[in-house]
């Protein structure tokens, strides 16, 4: 009798385990996003920018995206609060400059430690503003930016060992080349293409600490053809999740 119950107690021990160890593997905890949208100069459909930026970080599996179109926002330090990244992909026209509330919360949440991606045109909103170009890295500047036509052009990794483009190569892509991009902020360059308007080796994908929080930097994005250009959309998903996180899990 006895034997008979040592044997039932490990049966039931190794049924315990087999049960355990059937479960499957507890999912990631999607990363938060906040993607600010809402306006833009005219030559940019920015509906469907922001709604294709949305989609390429939903069909990673790895984010949940809030979308609001008004950078008002940045005035609720409640709200952001609830975010891990925020992905700027407005060019705010006709709000020229963010109420002094709302500078300081976005400040203060990227300093904090959490992430800022910055995408086409966005980093020129709030001329007025220093510190957002710094924020930024470096700042389109209307009449000193500027680019070429459109067309289909040559992007090449220049560090392929950062996270974001470990592994990538170099891609062709159809979108604006953008040049001549302002500031002088300690910037780590990850892209760069070659620009027949400004003559010189521009670079496309950037990143920088600020505070303790982190800022990546995408020049690419005109519309939905660019980017679903396939680096690109790495580029965006790998660049979300490192500003948010300070990693990539691809």
């Amino acid at each position: 009798m006895r034997l008979m119950k040592v044997v039932a107690l490990v049966m039931m021990v190794a049924l315990v385990f087999c049960l355990g160890a059937a479960q499957p593997a507890a999912k990631p905890v999607p990363i938060k996003v906040l993607l600010i949208t809402g306006d833009d100069v005219g030559t940019h459909p920015w509906r469907e920018m922001s709604e294709t930026t949305r989609e390429i970080l939903v069909n990673s599996g790895k984010f949940d995206v809030k979308v609001v179109e008004d950078p008002l926002i940045l005035e609720s330090e409640t709200a952001l609060k609830n975010y891990d990244v925020i992905v700027f992909t407005i060019y705010s026209a006709k709000l020229k400059e963010l109420p002094a509330q709302a500078q300081e919360n976005l400040l203060n949440y990227v300093k904090s430690g959490k992430g800022f991606f910055v995408q086409h045109l966005a980093s020129a909103s709030f001329p007025q503003w220093t510190e957002f170009g710094k924020l930024c890295g470096r700042h389109w500047v209307m009449g000193t930016s500027g680019h070429g036509p459109r067309s289909v052009f040559q992007s090449k990794i220049a560090d392929k060992q950062h996270p974001i483009t470990a592994g990538l190569s170099d891609f062709e892509v159809d979108d604006e080349l953008y040049a001549k991009l302002q500031g002088n902020e300690k910037i780590q360059v990850l892209v760069t293409a070659d620009s027949d308007w400004s003559k010189v080796t521009e670079p496309l994908v950037f990143v920088q600490n600020y505070g303790k929080g982190r800022v990546v930097h995408n020049a690419y994005g005109h519309d939905r053809k660019a980017l679903m250009t396939p680096n690109v959309q790495k580029i965006i998903v790998r660049g979300t999740e490192w500003a948010a996180t300070g990693k990539v899990t691809e």
